[in-house]
């Protein structure tokens, strides 16, 4: 797969260098028709008009003039090629897991992953990262909506949903490509920017409740002006009334302008925002049929019938109307004066922002989400051996060729895992660097990418909604004053408290990933408070996995009765040498390598050593 999108990213790349090509040639020309112009023109001004030399500047000037747009054009596409030249080689190096080629999954702000159940046990953002894996959303509302789906799991319904959407989106690889590249140009867009126009298209209205009344005055006032300026043209009026409504147009006018100019100001911000995203609401409401998660994501899209890229492009017409303020300074008192041109417009954005204003969120939301499912749906399409995970209520997970989804397909080795019922668990022995965490965190973030509605890393897996809680790795705080052992043990009180609460916490099975618990008190101790542990989980009916290298654990209550014993191990050749094939097999290990790897790194034990 990842050949596939490195083709398409060399493909786009040469027909970007191609527009880069004519742009360095359209350069040339406008500098070749606008110097010879602008000479012409000074020589007109200086010497006299000549017909001849007027004709000559006028078709070099309207040349350079046509070049101009061309260039623009030219350059737009440039931009756009490399635009999709990035989408297609972020997409390789998430095929290759190439973490170098991708951005940092970066938490989303606002969110304390100290404390969740299992962010940063699962790395979930950060470098080589889950987030960085499916990599950036194409704007910053499906960004963060993708980072809640992996921090909060979905009901059995909506879970469906996203998987229907998903399975449409999968196949259309144009459509999803060209949804990225449309994010990579929008990108300036700021969270600010949008903050700012959403207070004023969900604000009140700029004139109140007296807008029909301040809409007949100027109305009035603007008539007044025209009608007695013709009356006295045409000789009917022999005083000159008109300047009387342009005075008081005029004041009215110095009394209003901070209020409407502010509101240009506010809608405008937003408005250079949301153009970026004309092109987005485009190409978001042109996305596959086949799902109604889609069709009710098209239609949120929209306003009374009219299209959100419709809306965009009708506001930024308004607004351009609004830039006589700023553009022609000169010309704006007074046409100001004669026509009251600002309350025009401003009467245009609140017939606006009454239409179509309040539903701008809400596009953004749709669109966030449609992003979001594209973003998935690309996991779907580049690993099409995955399976679609089945959410049934046993509470039994049940998978086969399970293995690690951020470990590149040469690497990672899949086996098949049976985590439950109530009254089990799952205990998983081996030696040092055998596999037992790496398939911890297999386990638990395939049960996130099934809850979010993404496919997984199995040929099939079940699962029952569950609330996912990990202890996996614990760190200390000196902040806190915690040491390690003391953040162990509240890491697994808050998991006890969870498995306790009642129906396990909002009718979910709680499931549980522990990795070498309490490993850093004695082995005495260690023992009695893991059983201590278990007994509660089991009590508590929650199902999970743990790890462990105090093979006496298993042969004493309750885990004699309630664990699964399987175990992950090493061979060693006759060099010496030791290598691991990461296979799950059944029954307790009875294999221990860490002096042998200490031996590999070159720490040497003496006889006094071994015999201590």
């Amino acid at each position: 797969m990842s050949a596939t999108y490195d083709e398409r990213a060399a493909g786009y790349a040469a027909e970007r260098d191609v527009e880069l090509r004519r742009s360095a040639r359209i350069s040339t020309l406008r500098l070749m028709t606008f110097l010879p112009g602008a000479v012409c023109i000074l020589w007109i001004l200086s010497r006299g008009a000549s017909l001849p030399l007027g004709i000559l500047a006028a078709v070099l000037m309207g040349t350079f003039l046509g070049l101009v747009v061309w260039h623009a054009r030219v350059e737009e596409r440039a931009a756009w090629f490399d635009a999709l030249r990035l989408v297609n080689a972020r997409a390789a190096a998430r095929v290759r897991r190439d973490w170098n080629g991708l951005p940092v999954g970066d938490p989303p702000a606002g969110v304390d992953l100290t404390h969740h159940p299992y962010a940063l046990d699962l790395d979930l953002f950060g470098r080589a990262s889950l987030a960085q894996w499916l990599g950036p959303a194409a704007t910053p509302a499906g960004s963060s909506l993708l980072s809640g789906w992996l921090l909060n799991a979905a009901d059995p319904l909506e879970i469906r949903s996203r998987q229907d959407a998903v399975a449409a989106l999968a196949p259309a690889l144009a459509w999803r490509e060209q949804l990225s590249a449309h994010g990579v140009l929008a990108s300036g867009a700021t969270s600010a920017e949008f903050d700012r126009f959403f207070g004023w298209a969900e604000g009140p209205g700029l004139f109140g409740g007296r807008e029909a009344v301040w809409r007949a005055a100027i109305v009035a006032l603007t008539l007044s002006i025209w009608v007695l300026f013709a009356l006295q043209i045409a000789g009917i009026l022999d005083a000159a009334l008109w300047p009387i409504p342009v005075i008081v147009g005029i004041a009215v006018s110095f009394a209003a302008a901070k209020r409407v100019h502010g509101a240009f100001d506010r809608a405008g911000a937003g408005q250079r925002a949301l153009t970026r995203y004309a092109s987005l609401f485009e190409q978001a409401v042109s996305s596959p049929e086949g799902a109604s998660r889609l069709r009710e994501l098209r239609d949120a899209m929209s306003a009374d019938g009219h299209s959100a890229h419709g809306c965009m492009r009708q506001l930024s017409r308004i607004l351009s109307f609004a830039e006589l303020r700023s553009g022609a300074a000169i010309l704006h008192f007074p046409i100001q004066a004669l026509t009251l041109w600002d309350f025009h417009v401003a009467f245009a954005l609140d017939r606006w922002r009454r239409r179509a204003g309040r539903r701008a969120r809400a596009w953004i939301q749709a669109l966030g989400e449609l992003d979001a499912l594209s973003a998935i749906a690309a996991i779907s399409f580049d690993n099409p051996s995955w399976c679609r995970p089945e959410i049934a209520e046993s509470p039994l997970v049940a998978a086969q060729e399970l293995a690690h989804p951020l470990l590149p397909s040469d690497r990672r080795v899949a086996n098949d895992v049976e985590i439950g019922p109530p009254g089990t668990v799952l205990v998983i022995t081996g030696s040092n660097m055998s596999g037992k965490s790496t398939l911890l965190r297999a386990v638990g973030l395939n049960v996130v990418l099934a809850q979010a509605g993404a496919v997984a890393c199995a040929r099939a897996l079940r699962l029952p909604p569950s609330e996912l809680q990990a202890s996996i790795r614990v760190q200390d705080s000196l902040e806190l004053g915690l040491s390690y052992f003391m953040a162990a043990l509240a890491r697994l009180k808050g998991i006890v408290d969870a498995a306790e609460r009642p129906s396990g916490g909002g009718g979910r099975v709680l499931m549980y990933l522990l990795d070498e618990v309490l490993q850093g008190t004695n082995s005495a101790e260690r023992s009695i408070a893991v059983r201590g542990i278990v007994r509660h989980l089991l009590e508590a009916g929650a199902i999970g996995a743990m790890t462990t290298h105090d093979l006496a654990v298993a042969s004493a209550p309750p885990l004699d009765r309630a664990a699964r014993l399987v175990h992950f191990t090493e061979s060693v050749d006759e060099r010496g040498a030791m290598t691991f094939d990461y296979r799950l097999r059944p029954g307790l290990a009875t294999s221990r390598n860490a002096l042998r790897l200490m031996q590999l790194i070159g720490i040497t034990l003496s006889p006094g050593d071994a015999s201590d």
